[in-house]
């Protein structure tokens, strides 16, 4: 049952109006049983005064795109009731006129655009209205006996409204029928949501909360578990073997749905949605269509169910599954765009963004991994709305061309405008060895900056996790993660990939940069110290860009590696022998990747850093007395001294090296591979030329 999360004592904290109802809206938006993400509106009707200190009848709502979750007061729009009123007399008003009606009887023009669904609190006589996207409610308006079935649960205390698009027509629709009905108590909008009221904030939400609880007791008492989507017809997999098997499908995935414009992957096996990709019934039930019309723009109107049986473990079969169907899929979105587009659509990516794959689970696709959590929070609800709707009858939906014209709708598309613009790194993801460290932080600071999502892999986990939680907190949830991870361990390192994998679908540029240094006489080098130089910067180096390079191919649409070597990858420094041959080798290996990738649009590029004091591990261990006693200085003269015999007498930071690193991985630099950039103030035993 869903809870009234009313807490009565915030009566004192609120000062009624506009503060009361951001209230009532982030509790109903808290539970997503309730309202579904982006969905659902809410208004209170209040005087307020305006510019000229005169008393005005003012309506707040929603504004378009934002979400009842987390809005703000900022987020709500005022509109002078007086001027909206006439509106009901009308017999008919377009989209385009009600919008732009509608901007002139907002009470502030910096306000947000007022809600699609606006002229449906408008036109109803009541201070407070809740308009909602209940997983019960759908359940009911979602079954092809829903009216009749409404009838046994509220008797004559509901008004029915068919399907029709939000706008002027259905809003006068509602408020017709509610004035028809002396008895009504709610709003059932057929295949949509439920829309309740009341004298105060408090009787409105809890008004909304007991009409889902009366739907949702009447449905549970009709499920049927072992019935549920038709019975099982396959089991989940094990939580390691289905992981495992997502790990593995999922860049063919990535590579399959990004032929248009990359995307991120979310993974999900979550109990329903396991339950429901194994029901007999589930692969017909996920192609009637959205379970409501709010979830059309983030999840189209069906998903990609692939036909698989999870107890072959035919891994090779299942990606030629996904290889096919996803093709298959896009031809179809294709001609489903061409036989409802009008004049001036311009057509999504044809990919899906729902994929079920029985005893797996559901991998979801999006711009970024919070919209491609969206999709899938989305799913949760349609699952929710099946199993309910299919309780009670057989589940219904949206015809196609009302799916279309939902999904390319302009007011619709309006809230998607509403989004930041995209960067340079914007759908890509990074994996960024000695993450933890100053250069790899750095660079991973630099490239989350203009859009991309990035894995913080490092030995040191705990420094790692810092920098991912400080990326989170300034630029999104899981913009970052961080990974444990020895570069010198084979079995780490390519299950560090499997975690990318899982986390966001496969990469797209990886950072060779994990890195340590010792100095020594070379005839006092010991084999120790030569394997351990040899084993972390060119073993180390070969096996992650190894793995990377595999996850490339499988994806399909290219990549770039760029690899952090040193000046002393072309110098051969005073005794530093084994650091310098294992920067060389570095250097050369990004070569041999460049001619080999090349054909795969894979790119391979080297930075030359010189002496990066700050942030770094290495410099703060024995390597700087190592380096002041070679030079007959003291430690703390390094800095000074790296800065005198460079040409530009200047110091080199870790945000010079990040800038080196998103020059490379950029689409600036997408016709060069094969090449070192010096970044060491000017070294002229350095100098690659």
């Amino acid at each position: 049952m869903v809870q009234n999360l009313w807490d009565s004592s915030q009566k004192t904290k609120l000062n009624g109006g506009l503060d009361a109802l951001v209230f009532r809206s982030n509790l109903l938006g808290e539970d997503r049983r309730v309202c579904n993400f982006g969905g659902g509106n809410t208004s209170s009707k209040t005087i307020e005064l305006d510019f000229r200190g005169r008393e005005v009848e003012v309506m707040w709502v929603k504004g378009s795109g934002s979400d009842l979750a987390t809005m703000k007061a900022g987020n709500f729009t005022g509109l002078r009731l007086q001027d909206i009123a006439p509106l009901f007399e009308r017999d008919e008003m377009p989209d385009e006129e009600m919008v732009a009606y509608l901007a002139n009887c907002m009470i502030d023009p910096k306000h947000p655009r007022a809600s699609i669904e606006t002229l449906l609190h408008a036109f109803l006589p009541f201070k407070h209205v809740d308009h909602t996207h209940p997983d019960a409610i759908i359940s009911l308006c979602c079954a092809h006996n829903g009216k009749k079935i409404a009838r046994e649960i509220y008797g004559d205390r509901f008004v029915w409204v068919p399907y029709i698009r939000p706008g002027f027509t259905l809003s006068k629709m509602i408020a017709e029928g509610v004035l028809a009905n002396p008895k009504a108590e709610l709003v059932l909008m057929e295949k949509h949501g439920l829309v309740t009221w009341g004298d105060t904030p408090e009787s409105c939400y809890a008004k909304t909360i007991s009409i889902i609880n009366e739907a949702e007791s009447y449905i549970e008492e009709r499920i049927e578990d072992q019935n549920l989507f038709g019975g099982r017809k396959s089991e989940a997999l094990p939580e390691a073997e289905r992981r495992a098997v997502a790990a593995a499908v999922m860049p063919l995935i990535r590579g399959a749905v990004s032929d248009e414009r990359k995307m991120i992957l979310t993974f999900d096996d979550a109990e329903d949605v396991l339950r429901f990709v194994g029901g007999a019934d589930s692969e017909k039930l996920s192609g009637v269509g959205a379970a409501c019309p709010d979830h059309l723009v983030h999840t189209k109107m069906k998903p990609l169910f692939v036909a698989w049986e999870p107890n072959t473990n035919d891994i090779d079969g299942l990606k030629a599954k996904l290889s096919e169907a996803i093709s298959a899929y896009k031809e179809q979105y294709k001609a489903y765009f061409d036989r409802n587009k009008h004049e001036g659509d311009v057509m999504f990516e044809a990919a899906p963004r729902v994929i079920l794959i029985p005893g797996v689970g559901m991998i979801n696709t999006g711009k970024s991994w919070s919209n491609s959590k969206i999709s899938g929070a989305l799913y949760h609800r349609a699952i929710a709305v099946m199993r309910g709707a299919t309780a009670l009858g057989d589940f219904v939906s949206l015809s196609e061309n009302e799916s279309y014209n939902v999904e390319y709708w302009p007011l619709e598309l309006y809230k998607l405008s509403l989004a930041p613009a995209e960067a340079e790194f914007s759908r890509k993801v990074a994996f960024i060895t000695g993450g933890a460290g100053g250069i790899g932080s750095e660079t991973a600071r630099r490239l989350v900056s203009e859009g991309a999502h990035v894995v913080l892999a490092d030995l040191n986990l705990e420094g790692a996790q810092k920098v991912a939680e400080e990326i989170n907190a300034k630029y999104g949830e899981n913009r970052a993660f961080a990974v444990k991870m020895d570069v010198t361990q084979e079995e780490q390192v390519t299950a560090a990939y499997a975690e990318t994998a899982l986390f966001y679908g496969g990469v797209d540029i990886i950072v060779n940069n994990a890195g340590l240094a010792t100095s020594s006489p070379f005839d006092e080098t010991s084999l120790k110290e030569w394997n351990l130089n040899i084993s972390v910067l060119g073993t180390g180096y070969f096996l992650v860009a190894r793995e990377a390079f595999k996850v490339m191919k499988e994806q399909k649409i290219g990549g770039s590696m760029v690899f952090i070597g040193s000046k002393n990858s072309i110098f051969a420094g005073k005794s530093v022998s084994a650091y310098s041959s294992a920067k060389a080798l570095e250097a050369h290996l990004a070569r041999c990747i460049a001619a080999e990738g090349g054909e795969f649009g894979i790119r391979a590029n080297t930075i030359l850093p010189d002496a990066i004091l700050q942030g770094s591990a290495i410099w703060n261990s024995n390597w700087r007395n190592e380096r002041a006693a070679a030079y007959g200085i003291e430690p703390d003269q390094l800095e000074e001294h790296y800065r005198k015999r460079t040409t530009l007498l200047v110091n080199i930071y870790p945000r010079d090296i990040a800038e080196g690193v998103a020059f490379f991985a950029s689409s600036k630099s997408e016709k060069t591979t094969g090449c070192m950039l010096t970044i060491d103030g000017g070294v002229p035993a350095a100098f690659t030329r």
